[in-house]
C-alpha cells in the first residue's frame, strides 16, 4: 500500500506475493516470471509511449512546413497578380510600356526564387510526414509487444491460481512473442 491515498490490487497479486514467500517451486517461478514479464512489459510501453510522441511531434513539424509552403505559395501568387497587372498595363494606351516590361521582368524573377523555396518547404513536410509515419509505425509495433507481455502476465496469474504446467507453457509462448515482437520494434 501506498503512503499517499490507497493503491487496489489486482486479484492474483495475493497470490503472487504468496507464492513469492512459499517454497513452492513451480509457484515461485512463476512469481519470477510474472516480475520479469512486468519488467520487459513496462520498457517497452516506454518505447511505445516515446515513439507515440516522437510521431504527433514530426506530424506537428509537416503541418508547420506545410503552413510555410502555402505561405510561399500565397506570395508567389500575389506576386503572379502583380505581373498580370504590369502585363495588362503595357496594353494601355499612352503607357511607358518599358517601365512596365523591366517591373514583368522583375516579378518573374522574384516569382522564381519564392517558387524554389515553396517547395523546399514543401519537401520538408512530406520529409515530416515520412518521420512521423515511420514512428507511428514502430508505436504500433512496441504497443504489440507490450500486449503480447500483458497477455503473458494474465496467463502467469491464470497459471498460478490454476497450478496448471500446460498454461505455463502458453505463458512462456506468449511472452516469447511479445520479446520477438520487441525485437523486430527495436530493430
Amino acid at each position: 500500500m501506498s503512503g499517499h491515498g490507497f493503491h487496489v490490487h489486482g486479484p492474483h497479486d495475493h497470490a503472487v506475493e504468496h507464492a513469492a514467500h512459499s517454497n513452492d517451486k513451480f509457484s515461485g517461478n512463476i512469481a519470477v516470471t510474472t516480475a520479469i514479464l512486468a519488467t520487459v512489459g513496462a520498457i517497452f510501453g516506454y518505447q511505445g509511449g516515446a515513439t507515440q510522441n516522437d510521431a504527433a511531434l514530426f506530424k506537428n513539424n509537416a503541418a508547420i512546413a506545410k503552413t510555410e509552403a502555402s505561405n510561399r505559395w500565397n506570395y508567389y501568387q500575389a506576386k503572379s497578380s502583380k505581373q498580370n497587372l504590369a502585363e495588362l498595363a503595357m496594353l494601355l494606351p499612352n503607357a511607358d510600356v518599358e517601365k512596365f516590361k523591366a517591373e514583368v521582368l522583375r516579378y518573374k524573377e522574384e516569382k522564381d526564387a519564392i517558387k524554389k523555396d515553396a517547395e523546399e518547404w514543401e519537401a520538408k513536410s512530406t520529409e515530416w510526414d515520412h518521420k512521423s509515419d515511420h514512428a507511428l509505425h514502430k508505436h504500433h509495433q512496441w504497443a504489440l509487444a507490450t500486449t503480447a507481455e500483458q497477455i503473458a502476465i494474465a496467463l502467469a496469474a491464470i497459471t498460478l491460481l490454476t497450478n496448471r504446467k500446460w498454461l505455463m507453457y502458453a505463458t512462456y509462448g506468449v511472452a516469447a512473442i511479445g520479446l520477438g515482437l520487441g525485437a523486430l520494434a527495436m530493430l
